[in-house]
């Protein structure tokens, strides 16, 4: 071939690889695509605290009195991540019931709102027989002194319409303040919850970190029911304001007591040896029981306990069960925590 008809073929070779991709970039270096927006350290979410990943045993902390044997023990890893500080709580509910009802009521329909996503207040008065619960059916949700009280009555489905609003209505804020999206918050996994209950603490019976139920000068350290009969040696005979007792060591608040809170997972007894050990769940939509946590201001003890499991169906809203969000922390290593 002659020399000056070869020369104007390589570099028209050269020109269509480098327009396919297989350049490396201005002059020639593998650089990355241009054209990708500026990423900022992530902030903290408001209400919520980080949560750093780590290593700790999963399960069962003290005797399983009841024989179960669904808390075996497990060493599992959790990446870093955010809960909100506390409780959702009344106001807060109220804040996207208001919204709700303001932009999607034509869409939802006023039906599906009230009867799936706004707070059941019958619970108080369902929940328990010969229990006069008329008083908190009429005022718990409604009135500002309940303003700061967590929110009961919302089934598992409508704690995760509320997380899917949450972060709709934030994004929105986001894009109109020209900055990049926040990622998803959602109810937290089993595991993430029992992480972050322990607050750092491995092996620990509850968020305190001690085996007592009260302090060294005699003060309960949740609202829960110590004796028979006994719902308010600790201040409350029902729920209590949140945060109204000391937080855990990741800054968490009742983590244990006041109200048992939804996670994502589906509960199954047999899941601690099925599930992996890094960040482990256990979705199954075919599973009406979800996994809740905590204990509440109507339980003893051993519900309040870091490794005690329970359930209750996706569908029923109860005057014991709230819930509090979560999201993960992206672009951080696993052992990450911001300030």
């Amino acid at each position: 071939m002659n020399k000056f008809l070869y020369l104007p073929l390589v570099a028209f070779s050269t020109l269509l690889l480098g327009g396919c991709g297989f350049g490396k970039g201005p002059q020639g270096d593998l650089v990355g695509a241009e054209d990708r927006p500026e990423f900022n350290p992530q902030e903290v979410p408001f209400g919520m605290v980080p949560c750093p990943g780590g290593t700790f045993h999963m399960g069962q902390t003290d005797q399983d009195i009841s024989a179960s044997m669904v808390n075996m023990n497990k060493q599992v890893t959790i990446a870093g991540f955010y809960m909100d500080e506390t409780e959702i709580t009344n106001n807060e509910y109220r804040q996207f019931m208001n919204a709700i009802r303001q932009d999607s009521i034509d869409v939802l329909g006023e039906e599906y709102v009230m009867t799936e996503l706004y707070p059941d207040t019958t619970v108080w008065v369902r929940d328990f027989t010969y229990h006069m619960g008329d008083p908190l059916m009429e005022y718990y949700y409604t009135h500002p002194a309940f303003d700061d009280y967590p929110v009961v009555g919302v089934d598992w489905f409508a704690a995760k319409y509320f997380c899917n609003w949450r972060t709709k209505n934030k994004n929105a804020a986001n894009e109109e303040a020209g900055l990049a999206p926040t990622p998803n918050f959602r109810l937290p996994s089993e595991a993430e919850w029992e992480y972050a209950a322990r607050g750092g603490r491995d092996l620990a019976t509850y968020p305190w970190g001690g085996p007592y139920l009260r302090n060294s000068k005699g003060c309960m350290l949740a609202n829960f029911k110590p004796g028979r009969g006994d719902y308010a040696s600790d201040g409350y005979a029902y729920t209590s304001p949140v945060g109204a007792f000391f937080p855990n060591d990741f800054g968490l608040y009742d983590m244990s007591g006041n109200v048992s809170e939804w996670c994502d997972d589906a509960y199954m007894e047999a899941s601690v040896p099925v599930v992996w050990d890094m960040n482990p769940t256990n979705p199954d939509d075919n599973e009406p029981r979800k996994v809740v946590r905590g204990g509440s201001w109507k339980d003893i003890a051993y519900f309040l306990e870091t490794g005690t499991r329970n359930f209750e169906y996706q569908d029923s809203a109860r005057s014991y069960i709230g819930f509090r969000t979560a999201m993960i922390q992206i672009g951080m290593g696993t052992n990450s925590s911001l300030n």
